[in-house]
């Protein structure tokens, strides 16, 4: 991007964190410090417990892909994996020093390594799980990082990709890059459009079992909670006529969680998220 403020991430994120009318941001990414608390925040937060529910039955070796500056590596290795934290920036503030650090001083089973996806620096059939938050649409060749990923989990392993920006088409790209909060600052986000993921996953070989729409769970509208969210759409049925009879029929507890995925189904937002449940099939 010709106009972007900053030459590094790291350079982007600590400017950011200093801005006091960004700070609601900075948590909502977890780069609030200490790393600690935002890490514990992460692995206490409903997003991560709506995640564990697609994890295999038993803890094994995990790939933490994409690893930023380690939050997820810090959960998943106190759900009891054994963590291999994948990270290509070198940074001390959101990349691997910063997984390094936090690692240590926690004394988590975390091994950090400096690469990108596409080249993944792992033998066959490596891990019981691959977990991957905001990375799938980084991808410089989505196919060949698929590839990588099919390649290193055993059979029967589990990818689970969260939060991945999806656009209807080609040319919502530009619209979706120019309302990112943080594509100004440095650069470097992107979306696919839906079939772009599905296809890319299923050439590589993996199994698609679920694909998670962009309110049909709280994986894809955190930092919101359901409370929250229930709370916003509340605000938006008060502005239009009769809308306390439509709050009443679509909020109530029964009727919540079907509303949100009719939410999901005409969701055409550019960059929307979505998530994705896949698995290697066994041999």
């Amino acid at each position: 991007m010709s106009d972007k403020q900053f030459h590094t991430w790291e350079e982007a994120v600590k400017w950011l964190t200093t801005q006091a009318e960004q700070q609601e941001l900075v948590r909502a990414c977890y780069y609030d410090i200490p790393l600690k608390l935002a890490a514990e925040r992460y692995w206490n937060s409903e997003e991560w417990q709506a995640i564990k529910e697609f994890f295999p039955h038993n803890t094994g070796v995990a790939l933490d892909l994409g690893a930023g500056n380690g939050i997820a590596s810090y959960a998943l290795a106190k759900e009891g994996w054994k963590v291999k934290a994948l990270e290509p920036d070198p940074s001390e503030l959101v990349g691997v020093g910063a997984i390094r650090q936090l690692a240590e001083e926690n004394h988590l089973p975390v091994e950090v390594v400096q690469e990108f996806g596409e080249k993944l620096p792992f033998e066959e059939r490596t891990f019981d799980l691959v977990f991957a938050r905001q990375v799938l649409h980084h991808a410089q060749d989505l196919q060949q990082l698929c590839k990588e990923i099919y390649r290193v989990l055993k059979p029967g392993g589990v990818l689970i990709a969260v939060r991945e920006h999806v656009i209807s088409h080609k040319h919502d790209l530009p619209k979706f890059l120019d309302s990112h909060p943080l594509h100004k600052l440095y650069g470097g986000e992107n979306a696919y459009q839906l079939k772009e993921y599905l296809g890319a996953m299923k050439l590589s070989g993996l199994l698609v079992d679920k694909v998670i729409g962009s309110f049909d769970s709280v994986i894809n509208y955190a930092p919101l909670t359901e409370e929250s969210l229930k709370s916003e759409l509340q605000k938006k049925f008060n502005l239009i006529p009769a809308g306390n009879i439509a709050s009443n029929l679509f909020l109530s507890t029964g009727a919540f969680k079907p509303f949100l995925h009719l939410l999901s189904k005409i969701d055409h937002r550019s960059g929307r998220l979505f998530s994705f449940i896949c698995y290697k099939p066994e041999d």
